[in-house]
């Protein structure tokens, strides 16, 4: 690759008072625009790996480029968002997703100046998602679909240009997890940002991912990379089909051994 958004050089990271290491020896490089899936057992490292790529942990040993420049700190250019939608109760859709333009800078210094475009950025992002109509409502009168399609719209509203995602349709039912794999797909389609998804579904990766990495049992290390054979666009159903199962196969034979080991 000769241009790398995601850039990591043998890192280890081992937490304050502990001897052992959580990751050790991850060596990873995504592309401009490349959307990447780690899977893995449960405790393998995968949200240490998310830490380590936003800068809320710094390596013990190794080297980390996002963007081309080194990991020092908390980055800016990310937005994240869980498995919990964790809006707040007392704030309106709309507020809660103009929450960042609030609190981080450059936005905060401008947020007064600039709500009106900020407003209507949010109003857009909301309608893409299928939120039109629900900006007044409060999150205890919407679905948790609709909760988890706020906060992916919170996460992207002050334009990063990476996604990190942990977990974020683990706690839907399989109907709505589905469509909101198909609402980050266009959205994803529509702005090319950067993409780290953290799952333990396989099909969710398959679906999704250009590049799938499985993490071994802590402390975490890659142990398989495979680029996904499926072509996009990709619909809901490429997942009836020989190839994805193949694939999902192929990764599950994975975790399989990664388990046994």
């Amino acid at each position: 690759m000769t241009t790398s958004f995601v850039d990591f050089q043998h890192v280890y990271l081992a937490y304050e008072g502990s001897d052992d290491f959580a990751v050790e020896d991850i060596s990873l490089q995504t592309g401009q625009g490349e959307f990447i899936a780690i899977v893995g057992p449960s405790g393998c490292g995968k949200s240490t790996f998310m830490k380590l790529a936003t800068g809320l942990s710094k390596p013990s040993r190794g080297s980390i480029a996002i963007d081309g420049a080194p990991v020092t700190g908390p980055l800016k250019i990310v937005g994240m968002a869980f498995q919990a939608p964790t809006l707040l109760p007392w704030r309106t859709t709309l507020e809660n997703v103009l929450l960042p333009l609030e609190i981080v800078e450059p936005y905060r210094s401008n947020f007064k100046r600039d709500k009106k475009l900020y407003i209507e950025r949010a109003l857009a992002l909301l309608k893409t998602v299928g939120l039109d109509g629900y900006a007044d409502k409060f999150p205890w009168q919407l679905s948790g679909g609709m909760q988890q399609r706020a906060s992916i719209c919170r996460a992207l509203i002050h334009e990063p240009k990476m996604l990190l995602l942990d977990e974020p349709f683990g706690a839907l039912d399989a109907f709505t997890r589905e469509e909101l794999w198909c609402v980050l797909r266009d959205l994803w389609s529509a702005r090319r940002f950067n993409v780290i998804l953290v799952t333990h579904d396989l099909r969710e990766a398959a679906f999704l991912a250009d590049t799938i990495y499985v993490m071994s049992k802590r402390p975490g290390r890659i142990v398989a990379r495979k680029e996904n054979p499926l072509p996009r666009p990709r619909d809901l159903e490429v997942t009836y089909s020989d190839q994805f199962t193949a694939l999902v196969h192929e990764l599950r034979e994975h975790i399989g051994r990664v388990r046994n080991t």
